[in-house]
């Protein structure tokens, strides 16, 4: 019986794992930390968003983005949503995003080990893979539990992201002493920290914006959804859906800018009217009082201040230009970004083993026949919603099936 050893007890290490297992291969599992699939826990605030029915090709990124696509056609929404059936999960559709219907991302690790236990799939935790040995009839692995000899190997050690979890960057090592390259290898889906020192009176406020990422005056990418203000920057989901691009820039040393709207259902020309109507209609009220029901009072305070105009004026008296400048603050609000947060913080990073130096139908190295890469160790990041679990499974099959092929099992 051909042994496969897949390094990297993840998402994409399970999904690789029973694949290949599920064509006869006799499959080991090592992982670092004491139990596999601890990220899964954290997924989806505990819940675990495991796909979309949404699926384009720019729901992922890489520096070659045919790639993931391909990968993704490979191993459709459908058959990840039979896939996980299968194992038990039946899904709940909240609009599109697809969690398991017990709301527990819990159940989900749980079926993912079940389904290794049927396989006879095994798994050695506490086990850090040192280095993988190439050789005339397969490979030599130097654990810091000793050798271990595989017909082929799948590496899927993860990212750097949360490295609480077992994704600390050491595949990336592994790959890189057999002759692999990285695109570099950065925070993504992660809160951005920014300039101003006002953010701290801010802390605690969410809101309805678009977020629109600039850099060096150029526009990378943009977002819509509730935006949380933290005492050094911005967060939330559509912050997270740009980030990437922040990170880029940043390690490119291009000056990075965010624009915010937070009144993004209006065009300017007609927000502006709504703001003048109002200043009509509540002509009593000071300026301090004018966003009352409108706006949170702090974001409005800092817009007040910003724009100069005595806070205790008498909205009647507001000109036309200042009733503009209003309108530029809060439909235009311009914001530098310093960094990101950390690989702590960050749910994924964008970058990853160069996807040029990999068959995209086996998922093997170009470079060492047998090794096979899945999941978040290559250059493949997906937006929030579901995707890097999804392309997780999608590579895991590809992946597999590949390494099964390679040890000669199956055409």
């Amino acid at each position: 019986m051909k042994r496969i050893t897949v390094i990297g007890g993840g998402v994409a290490g399970m999904s690789a794992a029973i694949f290949a297992a599920e064509e006869g291969a006799e499959v080991t599992i090592l992982e670092q930390k004491d139990r596999v699939g601890k990220k899964i826990l954290s997924t989806g605030n505990g819940r675990c968003n495991f796909t979309n029915l949404y699926q384009q090709p720019d729901c992922y990124h890489s520096d070659h983005p045919e790639f993931p696509w391909e990968i993704i056609q490979r191993f459709n929404v459908q058959k990840i949503i039979d896939f996980f059936l299968k194992m038990g999960i039946y899904s709940k559709n909240r609009n599109g995003y697809l969690y398991p219907n017990s709301d527990q991302a819990s159940s989900v690790l749980d079926a993912f080990r079940m389904e290794c236990r049927r396989l006879q799939i095994q798994i050695q935790t506490d086990t850090k893979c040192l280095e993988i040995i190439p050789g005339a009839k397969g490979f030599r692995l130097q654990t810091d539990q000793g050798m271990r000899k595989a017909d082929a190997i799948i590496l899927a050690a993860g990212s750097k992201a949360a490295p609480v979890t077992g994704s600390d960057g050491s595949g990336y090592l592994l790959a890189k002493k057999l002759g692999h390259h990285l695109i570099p290898v950065l925070p993504a889906l992660v809160q951005l920290r920014c300039r101003e020192s006002f953010y701290k009176g801010l802390a605690g406020v969410r809101v309805q914006a678009k977020v629109s990422l600039y850099a060096d005056g150029i526009l990378k990418s943009e977002d819509t959804g509730e935006v949380q203000l933290t005492n050094y920057g911005i967060s939330g989901i559509p912050v997270f859906q740009v980030s990437r691009f922040a990170s880029r820039a940043l390690y490119e040393k291009k000056v990075v800018k965010v624009v915010l709207n937070f009144m993004p259902e209006f065009n300017h020309d007609t927000f502006l009217t709504f703001l003048e109507n109002r200043v009509q209609t509540r002509p009593e009220k000071t300026l301090n009082e004018f966003f009352y029901g409108l706006f949170h009072k702090k974001l409005a305070d800092l817009w007040i201040k910003q724009s100069g105009i005595n806070g205790n004026r008498q909205v009647n008296t507001l000109s036309t230009s200042e009733v503009k400048r209003l309108t530029r603050l809060i439909q235009n609000f311009e914001t530098i970004v310093e960094a990101t947060n950390t690989y702590e913080q960050a749910q994924i990073c964008c970058g990853g083993i160069d996807t040029r130096e990999v068959n995209v139908d086996t998922l093997e190295s170009k470079y060492i026949p047998g090794l096979h890469f899945a999941g978040e160790i290559l250059d493949v990041d997906g937006i929030c919603g579901g995707y890097n679990i999804t392309f997780a499974v999608a590579s895991g099959y590809v992946a597999g099936k590949g390494a099964v092929k390679c040890c000669g099992l199956i055409k």
